[in-house]
């Protein structure tokens, strides 16, 4: 039997790895295995160019909005939607082991996870500075393999806090009580 190969925007541990877990649950893919593309430009290419059957990347949170990311990438590839779906988002507080909340000097996490926790952060972390990273769970296996300072936090799943050793000394960050985000699977063009 065929592995169906689904390209993820995100690394090991994303929300997006969820969202591609999800998506073979309910349509019935009993193998598939799921390649970590980081971008959502990196999964449309792959889709387009046949290197991937799927890809699956966010398209719009609840509370932050479109993702730019991933419309940008739209409006450069060619791919045909083949469905549409919402997964719960629980974004939280990672750190390395023994870190305390007021050693905390940066919090890094995706565009998207920081405006889904703008109002947490702004009440909890206003000195600190906000740094974008290309991915969630990226930041998380960075801060997890040392490339980062131990005074720093990522915002992440608890999933990457399990995958990558980290403690999650805050849950639920988010701002938004029911955070959503709109997922999308797509397909190459035939043709």
């Amino acid at each position: 039997m065929n592995r169906d190969l689904i390209g993820v925007q995100g690394g090991e541990g994303s929300f997006s790895e969820e969202a591609a877990k999800k998506f073979a649950t309910e349509n019935s893919m009993e193998k598939y295995e799921i390649k970590f593309l980081i971008s959502s430009n990196e999964v449309l290419s792959a889709v387009e160019s046949g290197d991937v059957d799927y890809g699956v990347f966010a398209m719009e949170n609840a509370q932050g909005g479109v993702v730019i990311e991933s419309v940008e990438a739209m409006a450069e590839h060619r791919c045909k939607i083949v469905n549409m779906f919402h997964v719960t988002i629980s974004q939280n507080l990672l750190v390395k082991k023994g870190m305390l909340l007021e050693n905390i000097s940066e919090i890094h996490s995706h565009q998207q996870a920081l405006r889904q926790c703008k109002d947490y952060l702004a009440n909890n972390f206003w000195s600190c500075k906000l740094i974008e990273s290309d991915d969630t769970a990226e930041a998380a296996r960075r801060l997890s393999e040392g490339k980062l300072s131990t005074t720093i936090a990522v915002i992440g799943s608890k999933n990457c806090s399990k995958l990558y050793g980290l403690e999650i000394l805050k849950e639920d960050i988010h701002d938004l009580k029911h955070n959503l985000t709109l997922f999308l699977a797509v397909k190459r063009v035939e043709g």
